[in-house]
């Protein structure tokens, strides 16, 4: 398999731990986990005995201080096997971020320690029932109520909601002009005046436990807030949303890497009981095979041109890192599209769970930036317009 991800010898150690976790715990449950919409606590336990919560988390927290490229290569082993356990992953390595960019929060060096020890999962919080798609709009508000800020909101999907003991999130400052001037700020969990409201019946990644959050009056104390008042939106931008885009595109990757596998192992195997030859002696199932592989390798040399763009990065790098998703995110409906055609029946009928990964494959569309989002972002970059 070819590898355009910028890796050295270490980067590869940690790639080749994640395979391993991933061929021993993650795939085994992968079915299971999908069936009974189940969050994968075992896979999350053991990446975070092994290191790999803290992967990106700088070695002054006890972190492994790997970059985004190192980041990509673990997320595509896990969403080889388990496209659930890989978003679970790739939002608790964001918003960890998002605590090492914070110059402000107070117990910073204690929490990332616990990330970095596998002790403490988090995630992230922005989309509002009133925004939708557009994270970065946020409806709530803070207000202030006595010595400390206030806020009420109803948080759509967030992902790990039953399971992290943080979340990093989004509202206006108080007196805000405009959804941009919001602030970033931690909600440790449980905590009171919040409340997860039902489970996850999804299309696709249906073990990643998203759910909507309520928050009812939540008190935010000062030394939880990530960034200064009116300035979460340069967090967002800035921080959260390239390692987002490294994350998901990763995670794309993965699963067109696992549906053509899958797909050439089909056509290897199944033959006509008639005539003994095998599926992929048709040429219209190899040349379908060929275009999976086309467009993979594609998606996945995109994102290894944007990841060696972000270790310098200049004024073409956002452009890059956005295309690399929006690339990555097409890729992996038709790649899945293509690989439930070829192998036909046994797909349809769920014998080789390409099916999974082509409902898996859909979730990346509608979520936020959607595609259609990177599409206007990456036109208006391209003509000298602004994002927003």
């Amino acid at each position: 398999m070819s590898l355009f991800y910028p890796l050295d010898s270490e980067a590869t150690a940690y790639q080749q731990t994640a395979q391993s976790i991933a061929s021993e715990v993650t795939a085994p449950a992968a079915a299971e986990v999908d069936a009974a919409a189940r969050f994968p606590a075992e896979s999350v336990a053991v990446l975070g005995e092994r290191g790999l919560l803290g992967l990106c988390t700088p070695s002054e927290f006890g972190g492994q201080g790997q970059p985004p490229a190192v980041f990509a290569a673990v997320v595509e082993e896990l969403a080889r096997a388990c496209g659930s356990t890989a978003m679970i992953y790739v939002m608790h390595i964001v918003a960890s971020q998002a605590l090492v960019a914070s110059t402000s929060l107070t117990e910073k060096d204690a929490l990332l320690r616990d990330v970095s020890a596998g002790r403490h999962l988090t995630t992230l919080a922005f989309s509002e029932r009133g925004s939708r798609s557009q994270f970065w709009a946020p409806v709530s508000t803070f207000r202030q109520n006595g010595e400390h800020l206030h806020t009420t909101a109803s948080k759509s999907w967030v992902t790990s909601a039953n399971h992290a003991q943080s979340i990093v999130s989004s509202t206006q400052m108080a007196g805000a002009e405009s959804p941009m001037q919001s602030t970033l700020y931690l909600l440790r969990l449980p905590g009171g005046g919040v409340s997860i409201s039902g489970g996850f019946d999804g299309l696709g990644l249906r073990g990643n436990d998203s759910a909507p959050v309520e928050l009812s009056d939540v008190a935010v104390h000062e030394g939880d807030m990530l960034t200064a008042q009116g300035e979460g939106a340069a967090m967002m931008l800035e921080v959260v949303l390239p390692w987002f885009a490294v994350g998901t595109s990763a995670m794309a990757n993965g699963l067109c890497l696992a549906a053509t596998g899958s797909t050439a192992k089909h056509l290897q195997a199944s033959s006509f009981a008639h005539d003994g030859s095998r599926l992929c002696d048709l040429p219209n199932l190899r040349a379908r095979l060929a275009e999976m592989n086309g467009r993979t390798e594609q998606s996945r040399a995109m994102l290894g041109c944007a990841l060696r763009s972000m270790q310098t990065p200049d004024e073409q790098t956002p452009l890059l890192v956005l295309q690399a998703r929006m690339a990555a995110l097409e890729a992996a409906v038709d790649v899945t599209d293509l690989a439930m055609k070829a192998c036909g029946g046994a797909a349809f009928s769920k014998h080789l769970g390409v099916e999974r990964l082509f409902r898996d494959a859909r979730a990346g569309w509608v979520m936020a930036p959607t595609v259609d989002h990177l599409r206007d972002f990456v036109g208006r970059a391209l003509v000298g317009m602004p994002l927003f």
